[in-house]
C-alpha cells in the first residue's frame, strides 16, 4: 500500500470538494480547480476528508496512487491558501516591471521582453529585481516560473540572469590571462 496514497486529505474550513466520477473539484477563497484522477483509482469524500482508493493492485495503478493523492492535496491547499514562487533578477541593467497582466523584462537583449501571465497567476515586483508569483494551481505556478527563468538562465561565469530565490549558481572559472 502506498504510504502517501492511503493518507486521507483533510478538507479545511471554507473549502468545498465535490467528486464527479473520476474528477475532483475544489472551490475555495483563492479560486476553483479541477483534477482528474487516473483510471483504476476512485476518489471519495468522507466526513470532511477526501480518500483516494485503489481498485486493484496492478503495478501502474500502485504507481499512480501516491501521485493522485498528492495532486488532489495540492489542489485543496491551493484553493485555501494558494502557492507562491519567488524569482530574483541578477545583472546590471536587468529589471522587470508590471505592464497590465504582463511582465516587461529588460534582460540584456536588444529589445524588452513582454511575458504575459496565464489566467490564475498574479505577479508582484519589488525593487525591479524580485518577482513574486502567486496562484492556486501549483503545477501552473511552477511552469510559469520555469518559463520566466528560461528567458535568461543564470550564467555560470558571471552569475547574471533570472534565478529562483535561494538557488545557488555554481560558478565556473573563466580564462586565465597570460597563461601558457
Amino acid at each position: 500500500m502506498s504510504r502517501i496514497g492511503k493518507q486521507p486529505i483533510r478538507i479545511p474550513q471554507g473549502v468545498k470538494v465535490q467528486v464527479d466520477g473520476s474528477t475532483v473539484r475544489a472551490e475555495g477563497p483563492k479560486g476553483k480547480l479541477t483534477q482528474p484522477v487516473p483510471a483504476g483509482l476512485t476518489p471519495r469524500v468522507d466526513n470532511g476528508t477526501v480518500v483516494i482508493e485503489r481498485g486493484s493492485d496492478e503495478r501502474h495503478v500502485r504507481a499512480l496512487h501516491g501521485l493522485a493523492r498528492a495532486l488532489v492535496a495540492n489542489m485543496v491547499n491551493g484553493v485555501k491558501d494558494g502557492f507562491e514562487r519567488k524569482l530574483e533578477i541578477v545583472g546590471i541593467g536587468y529589471r522587470a516591471q508590471m505592464q497590465g497582466k504582463a511582465i516587461q523584462l529588460a534582460l540584456g537583449y536588444s529589445h524588452p521582453i513582454v511575458f504575459p501571465l496565464p489566467e490564475g497567476i498574479t505577479a508582484e515586483i519589488d525593487k525591479q529585481t524580485a518577482i513574486t508569483l502567486r496562484g492556486a494551481d501549483k503545477a501552473l505556478l511552477g511552469e510559469t516560473a520555469a518559463k520566466l527563468r528560461a528567458l535568461r538562465k543564470p550564467d555560470p561565469y558571471k552569475g547574471k540572469g533570472i534565478r529562483y530565490a535561494g538557488e545557488v549558481v555554481r560558478r565556473k572559472v573563466g580564462k586565465k590571462a597570460g597563461a601558457k
